[in-house]
């Protein structure tokens, strides 16, 4: 006897052929069906649970997770991203706001007594700080030339009167130039001596 059994998608048993031998099918006519049919219905009643077991088995909760950490680490680079930026953004503000209070100093006499500037030429940015200071405590002061500077920038307001001194050693003044071009200047009391100068703004 030769049975052909196969599955269907929906897991039920399906007997597609049978056939039985010629010369066993006259006396094994019904007992062979029937036990065949046993069988049947018995693989039928526990497939069910098999296939219940297996599909309980089968969940793969995995499937759920892998996504979720994806998910997770991309929503953790994005925010390490943002923090980031947001770090950039206060350290060049950092530096802008730096770069706005840096100062360069201009002493008015060498340490040798001569009546110089010194640095006598030299370059700024814009809107950097100058701080002019007396050196030998001779009186001197700092007056910008009114032919001698960029356009529509008025000589008076970045200069000191030419009456008023800086008599004591240490004694400082400050003027922060925000146009740019090439600025002269010099100290009034010692102009004739050559004491001069002379600042580029970019």
């Amino acid at each position: 006897m030769h049975c052909v059994i196969s599955f269907s998608p929906s897991h039920h048993i399906k007997l597609i052929h049978l056939t039985i031998s010629q010369s066993t099918q006259r006396y094994q006519n019904k007992k062979p069906l029937i036990f065949i049919m046993a069988s049947v219905t018995s693989a039928t009643v526990a497939i069910p649970s098999f296939t219940g077991l297996k599909s309980t088995i089968s969940k793969p909760s995995a499937v759920v997770r892998i996504p979720m950490a994806a998910t997770s680490s991309k929503l953790t680079v994005k925010s390490s991203l943002k923090d980031f930026g947001v770090a950039a953004v206060a350290a060049a503000a950092s530096i802008a706001l730096a770069g706005n209070a840096m100062a360069i100093d201009v002493l008015l006499g060498s340490g040798d007594g001569a009546l110089a500037f010194v640095p006598n030429e030299f370059t700024i940015a814009k809107g950097e700080k100058i701080v002019f200071k007396n050196n030998a405590g001779f009186p001197h002061n700092v007056v910008f030339d009114e032919d001698e500077i960029p356009s529509g920038v008025d000589a008076s307001k970045i200069s000191m009167d030419e009456q008023d001194l800086l008599n004591a050693a240490g004694e400082t003044y400050e003027v922060a130039l925000t146009e740019p071009g090439t600025y002269s200047f010099y100290c009034a009391p010692h102009q004739g001596a050559g004491m001069v100068g002379k600042v580029t703004v970019n």
